[in-house]
């Protein structure tokens, strides 16, 4: 029987390019031409709590994912409603690449749903999230315990009052994963990495302490693998990530990094980048 292939992240840098590094990146684990394809549609779900604040994935970084999916028929950039206010308006960060092909998409508007089990309970999610189409989800690098590109399928859900999942909030996500039959393409968007997932000031001298430039990419097929080298880089350890154990126990991806290949940047020159990073958050929080 032969052995399965080890998933592939890569990391590459970014230097102000998000679409060469992306091409770059996007070789790099094998190209993507099952997923880039004129009969699939793709939803790009990005991760934003506040749109009054910067800890989200760059307009340009979006920009560059689009641009991987030039045969796609539509492109659905995603999100859902929250306490903070309508999917919609925190989708106007990304206003400037609208067109008639990439478009905004409100999940808690949508009519057309499917009904699913997660968490426990029955809940109906959107119809453009299920397969043929394509699942790209993006976040940003950060320092926290929950992650970020599985933590972002929680903005699937559609109700705004989603903090009542919180307490199962490691099944509910690893739950959303296997019901929409799992994400394509996992992007971490590492132009900075963030501290914490909470709220961080607007551009301003206080989020400095929020914030540290680190100009990366991590791009992989595995999100879990994806999410578990993010973890590594930042300080934390993935064997202490219920979401990241929960995802590997159902076979959804892999979380131990040695059975991780790493392409582009070696592991341990971006954990020595990284590292500066860690200790940056430390010595602002004293």
């Amino acid at each position: 029987m032969e052995e399965s292939r080890a998933p592939r992240v890569a990391i590459v840098e970014s230097n102000g390019d998000p679409v060469r590094a992306l091409k770059e990146a996007v070789e790099l684990i094998g190209k993507i031409d099952d997923l880039n394809m004129d009969k699939r549609s793709v939803v790009v779900k990005v991760g934003v709590f506040d749109h009054t604040t910067e800890n989200h994935t760059t307009v340009e970084v979006v920009d560059a994912i689009t641009k991987c999916f030039n045969k796609a028929p539509k492109i659905f950039l995603a999100e859902s409603d929250n306490y903070r206010g309508k999917g919609t308006e925190r989708l106007q960060i990304w206003k400037e690449l609208f067109t008639k092909r990439i478009v905004p998409f409100n999940l808690s508007d949508d009519t057309d749903t499917r009904k699913v089990k997660i968490a426990g309970e029955e809940m109906s999610l959107s119809h453009v999230l299920f397969k043929p189409n394509v699942l790209v989800s993006t976040h940003v690098m950060r320092t926290f315990e929950k992650g970020s590109i599985l933590k972002n399928l929680f903005g699937l859900i559609p109700d705004p009052k989603k903090a009542r999942f919180h307490k199962k909030l490691d099944t509910l996500l690893v739950d959303i994963c296997e019901a929409v039959g799992g994400v394509d393409l996992a992007v971490l968007d590492g132009t900075y990495t963030y501290r914490g997932a909470g709220a961080m000031p607007h551009a301003g001298p206080e989020s400095t302490k929020y914030r540290v430039k680190t100009n990366m990419l991590l791009v992989g097929r595995d999100a879990v693998a994806v999410e578990t080298i993010g973890t590594v880089l930042v300080g934390l350890n993935p064997q202490r990530m219920p979401v990241l154990q929960e995802a590997k126990k159902r076979h959804l991806g892999e979380a131990d990094p040695n059975k991780i290949d790493i392409v582009g940047i070696p592991l341990e020159t971006a954990k020595e980048r990284f590292s500066s990073v860690v200790d940056a958050f430390k010595r602002k929080n004293r």
